[in-house]
Parts: C-alpha cells; structure tokens; sequence
C-alpha cells in the first residue's frame, strides 16, 4: 500500500520485510514504544533521598512518582498512536519564507526520545487539533492526514487524505468506520481516534464555562464529557490539582463500564461517585412512593428547609454581663438584637453566622473598655468571646442545629412542617411527605434517597459544601432539581459539563428542559449544544426505536446514524424463554459482547434458563471476558451501557413495569439504543402501538 492509496481504501498489509511506507510506521511505532519504556524507566529510577526534608514529604513525593509510573504505562493493545499529520509549514510558521512542514504523530499521550524532542504528541495538545478539525475546504495548513489501523497492538494498515490537494475528492474514511463498529469486549473505549468535528469542538471548550450536551442514544456525549476532562486536565494541569474533578454517573454499573476511559488517557486522579454517594450523610434504609420522591425532590423543599433552619434563630430578650477581674461589661438586649439581625441581613451560611456571633459581641465588650480607657488587644476579644456568658447568649440566640435531625423533624412533626412549608406546599403535598410512622431517632429513621438529598441541602445551608474546579454530570436528565442543587453544589466555583437526553428520562421527576435543569444547577450561563449525529447506533435500529419519539419527547430532533453498516435488526414472535436462549446463542456467534436485556421482574426467570442452558453471563458492572460475553441486563440498568448485539426481550414489559406509560416508553427507548451492532427483539404478547 503506497501513500497515494485512497482514503477510501484502507489495505490490510502483512507483515514483510522492506523498507514499504507501512515498514517505517511499525519502525516509529517500535521506536516509540522503546522511548516511552525509557520515560517510564527514567521516572521509576528517580532518587529522592536526598530531596526530602521529612518522611511527609518523601511519602508524598513517592505518591506522585508512583502516579507519573503509571500514566507512563504502555498499555498492550491500546495503540500508542493512531494519525499523523503533515504540515506545509511549521505551525506558527504558516506563509513565512522557507518554513519547511513538520509531521506529527498523534497519539493518547506524550512521547518524547532521549534528546527531548517529540515522537508522539498528545491528542489534546494544539498543534494536534488539525486532525479532528481540517477538511478539504478548511485544511488547516495540513498536507496529508493520516489514520492508521490496528489489529490487536499491531499496526495493520494506514490511510491517507491529502486535504490540501485540489484534485483529490473529499470521501468517507473507511478505518474511521471500521474504528467506531469495532466489537467490543469489557468496559467502555476512549473515542480519541475518532471524535468528530462537532465534538471536538466541546471536548477543547474552556474551563470557565458550562456547557450542557443534548444528544440522543450513540451520539457520544458520554465519551465527549470523559475527553473534555482529560483535555481540561492537559490544559489546567496545575489548578484542577488543587481544586478537583468529578465525574457523577447514575449508578455503580455505568461508573464501572467507563472507569477505564480516563486511565487510558493518562489520567488517573479524577474521581467517580453518583448522587447517592455524594449526600450519603445516613444509611438509606427506606423507600418513597413516586408522590413522595416527587415533592422532596421539588426545588420548593429547599425554601421549607431553610424556613425551618432559621426558625430556631430568636432575638435576644435579656442583656450580656461579661465580668473581667473587679469590672463588669454591660451589653444590651437592643444591642445584641442588631447585631442578630446584622448577620441575618447578610445571609451568610448559618454555622458560619453563629461562630461571628460570639466574635461580635466580644467587639461590642472591646469598644466600652476602650472608652474606659483600657487598650484591649485581640486575645483579649477571644477571652471575652469564649465567656460563658457569652456563650449562653449565643446558645439562646443561635444555637446549633444537626441538619439530619432538622429533617427528622420535618418529616415527623406535622405542625413544624405545616408552619414552615405554608405558601410552598399545600396540605396534600404535606401530608405525602410526612412518614407514616414517625423515627424518633436519626439513627432509626429509615431515610430514603431523596431524604438524603434533604440532609445535604440542610447541611450546606449550616457550612458551605466544598467546591471543585469541575464536575461531569452524566444521564442528568433524571435528576431531580434538589438533586441538580447537590451536584451544583459542588461546582460552586467552578464549571460542569452536563450530559444527557430528554427522551431517555425515565425517573417521575426528568427534567423538563435542559434551561430548568440548569437553572437548579447554578450554571444558568451554560451553553446547550446538541449532538445529533449518531455514530454508534445502526442506522436500522435508531430508526426503529425513533417511531417512540413523539410520544416522549415531542420536538427533540431524532438522530441521524452515519453508519454505512445498517447492522443487524430483526423483531422476532417468540415462543418463551428456549426462544430467547436461542436467541443468545444466535447472537453470540458473533463478534463481540451481548446485552440480554428484560425487564426487572424477568431477570430471575431468565438467569435459570441461561443456567441451564449452560450459557455463563455476568451482571451490569462486572467485566466481560472472550469466554464469557453475555450480560442479562435488568431494564432499569441499561441506560448508558452498549453492547455489540442485544436481545431485548418482551418490549411491553418494560413498559408495563413504569408508574405511567410515557416513563415506559422512555425506559423501552432506552432498551432499544443500547445495540452497536445489531437488535433482536423477542416477544411473546403484543408491542407497544407506538412501535407498530
């Protein structure tokens, strides 16, 4: 294969012997290999004995070495570069006088030789956004852009685009095609060889601001937001470290499938967590009807919270005396009370008001001695503020409040909850929210997520949350608004990245709008793109599972496969449970994993059947192996997850086990977008109308 082969013809080359364009890639790709073998050796070799003042310093030193070790890592199979670019000019150079082209090997990390001078460069990097952007009408001062194809860690094949040559039609790249139809066993890829302008575009938007992702099943705005970490850790390396990253998922199962993502790239410091970890102040032992979860879920909960919290605040009826030696300091009621209503003017959180407290009436105290002519200095303030007198008056005034057992209340007394909720719930609401069966203890109390989600409120409301530099929301389309609160309270300071689809809502409490949503995330200023282009979806089945759209999303634009590849879809009268077995065996002759997904209530009966069948699977969140590579899928838990081919069995179950028929149709959309593939839907009663 020469560098002139069509970009629409990618070759398979063997391995021979000769000096061939595809005999130099493998000899750069060797010598690059041994290079990073050298970083990584050079970093592991490292003496820092004599760098260390304490065992502190040395651990935390150590720390960062053995972190440098593995993001230096070669991982086998994962290709260390993926495209090269040809330069007319030296970037920086362009149409300066015999600037001579420059080539660059793109690839997930940084690659340097001993002399320092670069043998690959990192995906994120400037000089590298030429591969994702240049076309034949904007080139970018590119000559040819390469891709290369891999079978296993081995470099199998190149393709090149000469986008500065006129004469060269602009085509279809057939490895990028290939790249994204790959089969699939494990955990979920980085997308690095093959992000799209459109997404390209997201993933290199600033730090500083918001941005929110609409895209429909196979769109790649869950791999969109993973890249945009990776590239804002390249681009603020050093005050993302001080200040964090976050990714929050729905659930365990879908953080386990991209957990792989970010170390892939390098990144090994970005934590995963979902709601539920984030506001576990107590053990979830309870459940909420859809009634309940809806209204503990409304923003409106958070103005009865705060209702409730400074209910205890009260003005000061009786005087301060502070007696130091023979004097005694006077400080009185109407003095005390302005100074309550001071910090209550300036509604600051109340923990941090009621510390002030103290410090404000030992001020009050400190200007009478000045008067008296004492000069007082600041450990005198501190004596005064640590009186007990003092301190009684605070108590009375301002006392501490434990933010679960404030819930506890609320969600117990009937009269508190009515006096702070008037105006913002009305009696019915009230009376869906209050337990039936009163705790009397937080420990008791059997809370509900959505409980906890309550106790988080009220604890920012006591100490303010910590904030990080940025955090990744992902299916943030069933979050509830006091749930977007969490998250937003988590990013206070800095910035999100919010991902989702409307239509794949599926708890009673989705988002409306995306405008909603981030309105109760504090991010208003966010900018809403919409990715549209499916790439990993098969034209057949998006199609297909398309026909439900105006029924739960009426508006939302459909996604437009780019697959070439049509996929396998097939919608099948079954029997019962052989048929479906049958089904998996079918399905496993192919390449790649297998998704059988049913609804909840079917899962135990099809465990046995696979059973004894003989046929081994695994659960959502455990890894697939060669041997093993079926998964039985709970409908519940499908959502974000893909898999090569699926079985989607008895459609209007899954829609039956929903509250109310548009929730089902949702979770039946989501059932249906998980195929990368191909889709067999299996069924014994009817399908939905909606899809006939």
């Amino acid at each position: 294969m020469s560098a002139s082969t069509p970009v629409d013809e990618p070759v398979d080359v063997p391995d021979l012997a000769g000096d061939g364009p595809l005999d130099r890639e493998r000899s750069h790709l060797a010598a690059s290999r041994s290079a990073l073998r050298a970083m990584r050796e050079d970093v592991e070799a490292l003496d820092i004995s004599d760098v260390t003042a304490n065992w502190v310093n040395a651990a935390a030193l150590r720390h960062q070495i053995d972190e440098r070790v593995k993001a230096l890592a070669d991982l086998s199979g994962t290709p260390l570069f993926f495209g090269r670019l040809d330069y007319l000019h030296s970037p920086g150079a362009e149409g300066a006088e015999g600037a001579e082209g420059e080539r660059f090997y793109i690839g997930r990390r940084h690659v340097h030789d001993a002399a320092g001078d670069p043998m690959v460069i990192d995906w994120r990097a400037p000089v590298s956004q030429p591969f994702y952007r240049a076309s034949k009408k904007e080139p970018l001062d590119i000559a040819l852009r390469r891709r290369f194809g891999y079978t296993g860690g081995d470099l199998t094949a190149y393709e090149d685009e000469h986008l500065s040559d006129p004469s060269e039609a602009a085509t279809t790249s057939k490895l990028l095609q290939r790249e994204i139809e790959r089969p699939r066993v494990g955990p979920m890829r980085d997308i690095v060889a093959t992000i799209q302008p459109e997404q390209d575009e997201i993933v290199r938007s600033g730090l500083a601001g918001s941005v929110c992702v609409q895209g429909g099943p196979g769109t790649g705005k869950t791999a969109v937001g993973l890249h945009r970490v990776a590239y804002l850790l390249y681009a603020h390396r050093e005050r993302l470290a001080r200040t964090g990253t976050l990714v929050v998922g729905p659930n365990r199962s879908f953080l386990h499938y991209i957990e792989q993502v970010l170390p892939a790239l390098g990144e090994l410091t970005v934590a995963q967590a979902t709601v539920d970890d984030l506001v576990a102040h107590v053990e979830v032992r309870g459940t909420d009807d859809a009634t309940a979860a809806v209204i503990k879920g409304d923003a409106r909960m958070a103005q009865v919270l705060r209702r409730a919290l400074y209910s205890h605040v009260t003005m000061p009826t009786e005087p301060v005396t502070v007696v130091r030696g023979s004097r005694r300091w006077r400080v009185p009621a109407y003095e005390l009370e302005e100074l309550v209503q001071q910090l209550l003017d300036r509604d600051i959180r109340y923990g941090a008001a009621r510390d002030a407290l103290p410090q404000r009436i030992a001020h009050a105290v400190l200007v009478q001695m000045e008067r008296a002519g004492e000069a007082p200095d600041d450990r005198v303030q501190d004596a005064v503020a640590r009186n007990a007198a003092v301190k009684a008056a605070v108590k009375a005034a301002w006392p501490a409040v434990d933010p679960a057992k404030l819930v506890l209340r609320l969600l117990s007394d009937p009269d508190f909850l009515a006096d702070h909720a008037e105006g913002l719930l009305d009696e019915r609401e009230q009376r869906d929210i209050l337990w039936a069966r009163p705790a009397r203890t937080v420990k008791s109390a059997k809370w509900s997520a959505a409980d906890t989600v309550l106790i988080d409120e009220a604890t920012d409301l006591v100490q303010r949350t910590h904030s990080l530099g940025h955090v990744v929301l992902d299916e943030a389309q069933d979050l509830s608004p006091m749930q977007y609160r969490a998250v937003g309270r988590r990013c206070t300071t800095g910035s999100a990245t919010v991902l989702g689809d409307l239509a794949q809502g599926t708890t009673p409490w989705a988002t409306r709008s995306w405008r909603e949503a981030l309105l109760h995330l504090g991010k208003q200023e966010a900018v809403i793109e919409e990715l549209t282009a499916g790439f990993r979806v098969p034209t057949d089945v998006i199609a297909y599972a398309s026909r439900l759209l105006p029924h739960i999303a009426p508006g939302l634009a459909p996604v437009a496969s780019i697959r070439e590849n049509p996929g396998f879809f097939e919608v099948r009268r079954a029997g019962g449970t052989d048929d479906v077995v049958a089904g998996c065996h079918e399905l496993l002759g192919n390449e790649g994993s297998v998704g059988l997904i049913v609804a909840d209530t079917h899962v135990p009966e099809l465990a046995e059947a696979l059973t004894a069948a003989g046929i081994t699977y695994v659960a959502p969140g455990e890894e697939t192996t060669d041997a093993t590579r079926l998964t039985l899928v709970p409908a519940s838990l499908a959502k974000g997850l893909e898999y090569d081919y699926v079985l989607l069995h008895e459609p209007r179950a899954v829609v039956d086990a929903e509250p109310d028929e548009r929730t089902g149709l949702r979770r039946l959309y989501v059932t249906l977008t998980r195929a990368v593939s191909g889709l067999l839907i299996t069924h014994t009663t009817d399908l939905p109308p909606q899809l006939t």
